[in-house]
C-alpha cells in the first residue's frame, strides 16, 4: 500500500496537523488512543481520507516473556476503529523479571535494545507470530536507537532484521534516525545496514530528530531534524521507494511553518535520491547457520534482560561485558524520561513542588524501579514524600496531601504505612 508523505499526531499539535498541507497519512501512538472512541481530530482527518497507522511502544516483543494476550487485543482494537491498514511496533524489550528470572517485574519506561543473538532472536520470533496471529492487520516492527551495546553479540542489524523477516514475513519500519543514532553511539554503518536489511519488506520510513551531547546521540524526536539523518533517508531512497515516509515529533513542538520546513526537507531528500542513478545492488549472503543451542531461549534472554535493566533502573552491579560509562548515560536518560513523563500525567506534582520537582523525583526514582506503569508511579511519588514528611513547606504539604487522597485514598499515608513501606523497600533490596 502507498502511504505517502505524513506526520505523527499529537494531541499537542493536532490542530496544526490538520492544517498542514500535503499530508497523505498521520501515525498516532497507539496507548495514547481509547480503545472504543477517538479524538475529534483523527476523526476529521479520517472523513478527509487520510490514513491513520497505530504505532504501539508498549508490547516489548523482543522481551522473555510471551506476548500480553490484554495488549494485542488493545493494539487489535485500536486498528479495528481506525480502519487501519497495518500496525506498528518495534524491535524491544521494555520489561523484564518475573517468573523466568524469579525475580520482580520491573518496567524501563523506554525501548531498550535486545541483544542480536541467536537465542534473542529465537524468542522475538516466536513472539512475532503469536502478535500476527492474534492482529486483524499486517504487523511492522521498527529498528530502535540504542546509548548502549550487548557484549557477545552474533548478527549484525542487518543480519538480525533479515533473518526476522526470512522467518515470520513480518514487515519493517525503519527509522534513520535511529540507523544514525547507532552510528553515533555504537559505531555502526547505516550503509551496511541498509545493504544487509531486506528493503523490499519495507512497509515505511520514520525521520526524527536528535541531539548529540559528549559523543552521545540522543534520538529526542524534540529537536529539528539534521543533515546526517536526511543522507541516511537519501541512501535508503538509492536502494528503494519506501511506500511511506513519516516525520515524528514528539516534544518541543515549533511553529507550523518549522514543521511544514521539515517536511519540505524530507520531500527534497527523496527526491534527490531519486534522481541519481541507482547503484548496482547484491544481496549479501544470509547469516551462518548457528550451531545447534541447549533448549532454554526464554529463560536466558529473561535472565540477561533482567540483569541489564535492574541495573539500569534499581543500581544493581553492571552484568560483564557491558560499558560502564555508556550504562550511567541510559541510566540517567531512563530516570530523566520517567521524571518528565510523570511530570505530564500529573502536572500538579511539579506545580506544587515547584524547583524541586525534579531532584526529588529522581532522588525518590534512583532506587525504586517502576512497576505499574506512569500514574502508579506518580501516586507512588507522592506517597514517598508524605511518609517522609516532605515537602517542608506546611501549604504544599497540604496541596500534596490533597492530591494523593483524591487519588488514592481518604487518608494521608501514616506512620504504619511508613513502616509498611520501609520494610517493603528492605525486602525487595531497593
Amino acid at each position: 500500500m502507498k502511504l505517502g508523505t505524513g506526520i505523527g499526531w499529537r494531541p499537542e499539535i493536532a490542530d496544526t496537523v490538520e492544517a498542514l498541507p500535503g499530508i497523505d497519512w498521520v501515525e498516532a501512538v497507539a496507548e495514547n488512543l481509547c480503545e472504543d472512541h477517538l479524538p475529534a481530530s483523527l476523526v476529521r482527518l479520517r472523513e478527509r481520507g487520510v490514513t491513520v497507522v497505530p504505532h504501539g511502544v508498549s508490547l516489548g516483543l523482543g522481551g522473555a516473556d510471551r506476548p500480553d494476550p490484554g495488549r494485542l487485543a488493545g493494539l487489535a482494537a485500536r486498528a479495528e476503529l481506525l480502519g487501519a491498514p497495518l500496525v506498528t511496533e518495534h524491535i524491544a524489550f521494555v520489561r523484564a523479571g518475573g517468573p523466568l528470572s524469579a525475580s520482580p517485574v520491573l518496567e524501563a519506561g523506554h525501548l531498550l535494545p535486545v541483544p542480536r543473538t541467536w537465542d534473542a532472536l529465537d524468542v522475538l520470533c516466536e513472539n512475532v507470530r503469536i502478535a500476527q496471529d492474534s492482529l486483524p492487520v499486517p504487523l511492522a516492527l521498527e529498528n530502535i536507537a540504542a546509548l548502549i551495546s550487548w557484549p557477545g553479540e552474533e548478527l549484525t542489524e542487518g543480519q538480525f532484521l533479515a533473518e526476522l523477516v526470512e522467518r515470520t514475513g513480518v514487515r519493517l519500519l525503519i527509522d534513520v534516525a535511529n540507523l544514525h543514532t547507532n552510528h553515533v553511539n555504537r559505531g555502526e554503518d547505516p550503509s551496511t545496514a541498509l545493504d544487509e536489511l531486506p528493503v523490499e519488506a519495507i512497509a515505511y520510513v520514520h525521520v526524527a530528530g536528535g541531539v548529540e551531547k559528549d559523543g552521545v546521540w540522543h534520538d529526542t524526536h524534540a529537536h529539528p531534524v539534521t543533515r546526517p539523518v536526511l543522507d541516511v533517508l537519501k541512501q535508503l531512497r538509492s536502494r528503494v521507494d519506501p511506500p511511506g515516509v513519516l516525520l515524528e515529533r514528539d516534544d518541543d513542538f515549533p511553529p507550523a511553518e518549522e514543521l511544514a520546513g521539515e517536511l519540505a526537507a524530507i520531500r527534497s531528500a527523496l527526491a534527490s535520491a531519486a534522481a541519481a542513478p541507482p547503484a548496482g545492488r547484491q544481496r549479501p549472503a544470509r547469516a551462518p547457520e548457528p550451531a545447534p543451542r541447549a533448549a532454554g531461549a526464554r529463560e536466558r534472554t529473561g535472565l540477561s534482560q533482567t540483569a541489564l535493566l535492574s541495573t539500569l533502573v534499581a543500581g544493581t552491579p553492571a552484568p560483564d561485558g557491558f560499558d560502564r560509562r555508556r550504562l550511567g548515560v541510559q541510566s540517567r536518560a531512563l530516570a530523566g524520561k520517567r521524571a518528565e513523563v510523570v511530570a505530564k500525567v500529573a502536572p500538579e506534582l511539579p506545580e506544587i513542588l515547584g524547583g524541586g520537582y525534579r531532584e526529588a523525583f529522581l532522588a525518590y526514582a534512583r532506587n525504586r524501579p517502576m512497576s505499574a506503569g506512569y500514574r502508579r508511579d506518580a501516586l507512588g511519588f507522592a506517597e514517598h514524600l508524605l511518609v517522609t514528611d516532605r515537602p517542608a513547606d506546611e501549604a504544599a504539604r497540604r496541596r500534596l496531601t490533597r492530591w494523593w487522597q483524591e487519588r488514592a485514598a481518604p487518608r494521608p499515608p501514616r506512620r504504619g504505612t511508613r513502616l509498611v513501606h520501609a520494610a517493603r523497600t528492605a525486602l525487595l533490596g531497593r
